[in-house]
């Protein structure tokens, strides 16, 4: 592990504005809109695009074609807006008050951190609104356009380039102020505005990041197979959770956050009191019998400003079937016999038959299982 994590540094492109410049201003504005960290870039060709690239003709991106589609503008920031000049990179705290391992009860499932609030999403596209509009007034002429996990945006390449963190082993984007528990924000912009310093890395030998995935997909340093990842498996793939991958996810049922719980990092972040963070008590151990007995109207009602509303009830539902199959007793068997032999989704139908499987097979040769730790 490098030596410099226990003494951090002035963290480029965090918060410390001469406000009497136009980036100054700015970044002025992004802290009293309650972002942690704002910093400036190029439109320019993202520096790793090429190993994206190389990424993408490996197959890591499994079911996720839209990345493809993406790829040549990800290449190309400056076309996404005319005369695109500027890209203003923000960060949004979301560091929980337990960054610790979860001793989750048998019947509870596991959601990802950012996921047990509402969607963060509308909170990050309102407040970049009011800072592009703030960037206008004191730059008249001006445009640009908001990005948050939408659009062909290369964000994590972006946001190391303009100072807010450096790519990690696990591929995510790590800050010397806040670990891992931040989100990212864009602008692009058509206004010419002094670039930050680009941030390097500092994970030095530290590979504690690929022991913790529990399916094995940080296949190297740096490089990701998606398709092993409890994320994709969770929330982008649309289908049948691998057989084999099953047991794997033990009672995670949407998101993983293993990889990134574990880095050192996080022990210099700041507990948010962002009260657009603050956790929803229904989302933090759920029961996993409950979820699977929800109808699409009950989720659609209980989801609609969450981002768990992605995976539509089937995805939710096959997730949980998995989690049961994995850590349910005897006491589950009635939801799931019925999710079997009436759920109106296939996709549903089939990961509770195997989950039914593998408890009776618990039960028959090893008794009940006990409480599972994540």
């Amino acid at each position: 592990m490098n030596a410099s994590v226990d003494h951090p540094r002035p963290v480029p492109g965090a918060i410390d504005p001469e406000v009497g410049t136009l980036e100054g201003a700015v970044k002025s504005e992004a802290a009293r809109l309650k972002f942690a960290f704002c910093g400036i870039t190029t439109a320019e060709t993202p520096p790793h695009h090429a190993e994206y690239r190389q990424w993408l003709a490996d197959g890591f991106a499994g079911e996720m074609d839209y990345l493809e589609r993406h790829e040549p503008a990800k290449g190309r920031p400056g076309s996404l807006i005319a005369g695109a000049a500027s890209i203003i990179a923000v960060g949004l705290n979301y560091t929980p008050a337990d960054e610790s391992a979860e001793a989750c009860a048998q019947s509870s499932g596991v959601i990802a951190r950012y996921a047990r609030f509402d969607d963060y999403h509308e909170t990050i596209w309102s407040r970049l609104e009011l800072l592009l509009a703030f960037l206008r007034s004191r730059s008249p002429g001006c445009s640009g356009k908001v990005y948050c996990d939408t659009g062909p945006v290369s964000e994590r390449d972006l946001a190391m380039r303009a100072g807010l963190g450096w790519i990690g082993k696990h591929t995510n984007l790590i800050n010397r102020k806040l670990g891992n528990w931040f989100f990212l924000g864009f602008i692009v912009t058509n206004a010419a505005l002094a670039p930050d310093v680009a941030e390097t890395p500092h994970c030095g030998t530290c590979t504690r990041c690929l022991p913790a995935c529990p399916t094995g997909a940080i296949v190297a340093p740096y490089r990701l197979d998606a398709r092993r990842c409890i994320s994709y498996l969770t929330i982008e793939l649309k289908g049948s959770i691998p057989v084999e991958l099953r047991s794997l996810v033990g009672n995670r049922i949407y998101g993983c956050d293993d990889c990134l719980a574990v880095c050192p990092w996080n022990k210099f972040a700041v507990i948010s009191d962002d009260p657009a963070v603050r956790p929803r008590a229904d989302l933090s151990q759920p029961d996993l019998v409950e979820l699977l007995t929800l109808t699409d109207e009950q989720f659609a009602d209980r989801f609609a400003h969450s981002p768990i509303r992605r995976t539509r009830r089937r995805g939710l539902a096959r997730n949980v079937c998995v989690a049961l199959g994995n850590v349910g007793d005897a006491s589950a068997l009635p939801a799931l016999i019925s999710a079997r032999d009436t759920d109106a989704e296939p996709l549903v139908r089939e990961h509770a038959a195997w989950a039914i499987e593998q408890i009776q097979a618990r039960l028959a040769g090893l008794g009940a299982p006990s409480t599972t730790t994540l």
